[in-house]
């Protein structure tokens, strides 16, 4: 008899890993890592915020512009997001798993509310005058998904809540960064308008002729060491999730760190160019995150949350639910999973990496596919 719960009907969560396994592949080889009762309700999540991206994204309506199509199409999601909390979600997988997700975890609906208000600011172009504007906007479309995940794994603290959220912020910076190119040409600009001034950038000169050259290069620099110290904020939250959770999460940031990576190997060139990180590369840089089940608590654990993510934890404070993990009194973190449990956990890593070297193998093999049908290669 299976042990964890079902999320939405038989058969969704096969939908959901499907739809991951194409579209979220980073992600859903860092969830191969995460234990089955955090990782079949973190697939529901992603696979909802996935569909949410996709519907603004693509949005498209005969007779409407694409902006107006996105707006309709963002209004369409909130009328779907208020099924999911009001316990009728759509007939569709992704719909059915979310409700349940939510329901079983008390995930606040400021979170995935202000995923969409940052998908919002997306269709009306919004432009981020500093760092720290950028940072509001990572918060809402990324820094919330940090958030929800931590609640998946029981984990509710403002610190480790901030931690979350900074994985969050360094994953979306590390987006920008390698996009740069890839997002001028679609009319869309994340760059701090602040550094393009300082480098002498016209923001709408760079939009209708993205060209690569020393002064863009400095602000993608200045945007990477900006999600390294996010990053950094991140690692040190990553003791404060039960033990056999930590190598998932820090895989997760380690993934996604490394395209930041690729990107300093190709001379900080994202606007000819798109960084692509190979699956064996992949599997080394994910590797070391299994010696996360060990990791002890850090200083940084007690830094403030940024200004920007702030809202994100008062929602959920304000929100307090009975946790289904003991907690520490006098450190405010989760009580580590008897040893003898972490051990069966550790057993199943061989299986595990075998699945996902499986993974990166065939992604290696696409990526490369692809790249020759452009003449890349």
């Amino acid at each position: 008899m299976n042990q964890f719960p079902s999320y939405g009907l038989p058969g969704d969560l096969d939908a959901c890993r499907t739809l991951l396994r194409g579209g979220s592949r980073t992600f859903y080889a860092a969830s191969l890592l995460l234990p089955t009762r955090v990782r079949d309700p973190a697939i529901a999540l992603y696979a909802f915020c996935r569909v949410a991206d996709d519907a603004v994204d693509l949005a498209q309506e005969d007779g409407l512009s694409t902006a107006n199509a996105a707006v309709r199409a963002l209004a369409r999601l909130h009328l779907r997001l208020d099924r999911v909390y009001s316990g009728d979600p759509l007939p569709q997988p992704a719909d059915r798993a979310f409700a349940d997700v939510v329901k079983r975890f008390a995930i606040p609906k400021t979170l995935p509310l202000a995923l969409l208000e940052g998908f919002e600011w997306d269709t009306v172009g919004r432009r981020y005058a500093t760092i720290e504007d950028l940072q509001a906007y990572a918060v809402r479309v990324a820094g919330t998904v940090g958030a929800m995940m931590a609640l998946l794994m029981d984990v509710r603290t403002p610190e480790a809540l901030a931690r979350a959220c900074d994985l969050g912020i360094g994953m979306q910076l590390t987006n920008i960064a390698r996009d740069v190119g890839e997002d001028a040409r679609a009319g869309r600009l994340y760059l701090p308008l602040e550094w393009l001034q300082e480098e002498g950038v016209n923001p709408e000169g760079f939009l209708n002729d993205p060209r690569f050259d020393s002064r863009i290069a400095r602000v993608i620099a200045r945007l990477l060491a900006a999600a390294d110290e996010a990053y950094e904020r991140a690692r040190d939250g990553v003791a404060a999730l039960p033990a056999d959770c930590r190598p998932g999460i820090d895989a997760a940031g380690r993934l996604y760190a490394e395209i930041g990576r690729q990107v300093e190997r190709q001379q900080l060139d994202s606007v000819s160019c798109r960084a692509v990180v190979s699956g064996r590369r992949k599997l080394r840089v994910a590797l070391p995150a299994l010696t996360a089940v060990l990791r002890t608590a850090g200083a940084g654990q007690a830094r403030p949350a940024i200004q920007a993510a702030q809202f994100l934890i008062n929602a959920v404070v304000n929100e307090p639910v009975e946790p289904r993990v003991r907690i520490d009194e006098q450190s405010g973190f989760p009580i580590l999973a008897p040893v003898r449990g972490i051990w069966r956990w550790l057993s199943a890593v061989d299986d595990r990496l075998g699945r996902i070297l499986e993974m990166f193998d065939r992604l290696e093999r696409e990526e490369r596919a692809g790249m020759r049908g452009m003449g890349r290669v």
